[in-house]
């Protein structure tokens, strides 16, 4: 009786593991993503010039972009990167290294304009779950906060 409770329960235990891998998303999730970036704010999908997707968005008034990167055949991507440029927002060097230096996420660096620019990649080659990718619609907006404020875009 106990060996069958232990089978039993070893069972529903590798089904509730089996279906929670399965409610992964990746980048052929491209709807899915656009609906997560529209709990933060407003958001719409676009093309890039090659054709790959991309969400054009605003976040408490700041645009940003998320680029699907590295797909096949305009689907199937591999990578989001998440993007903010800020025209005639023109930081030093020094600002940007500080930046760089003291912040963990959001890739800082002066454009070929020396624009203010933030980026944040997240790999999706494996697929991640609803919730990850959610949080990192939340470290993305954290980010796109503190960087405005920290370069003192109005």
């Amino acid at each position: 009786m106990l060996k069958s409770m232990i089978l039993g329960g070893a069972m529903l235990l590798g089904t509730a593991f089996a279906a929670q891998a399965q409610a992964t998303l990746d980048g052929s999730n491209v709807d899915e993503i656009l609906n997560i970036a529209r709990g933060y704010g407003s958001a719409n999908l676009e093309k890039q010039t090659n054709g790959d997707p991309k969400i054009s968005g605003k976040v408490d008034g700041v645009t940003y972009q998320v680029f699907f990167m590295n797909c096949t055949d305009n689907t199937n991507c591999e990578d989001l990167n998440f993007y903010a440029g800020f025209l005639d927002n023109k930081p030093t060097l020094e600002v940007i290294n500080d930046w760089n230096r003291d912040k963990r996420f959001g890739k800082a660096y002066l454009d070929s304009d020396l624009d203010a620019v933030i980026e944040y990649d997240l790999n999706l080659v494996h697929g991640v779950t609803r919730d990850n990718l959610d949080a990192a619609f939340s470290l993305w907006t954290l980010i796109l906060d503190q960087y405005t404020t920290y370069i003192g875009h109005e």
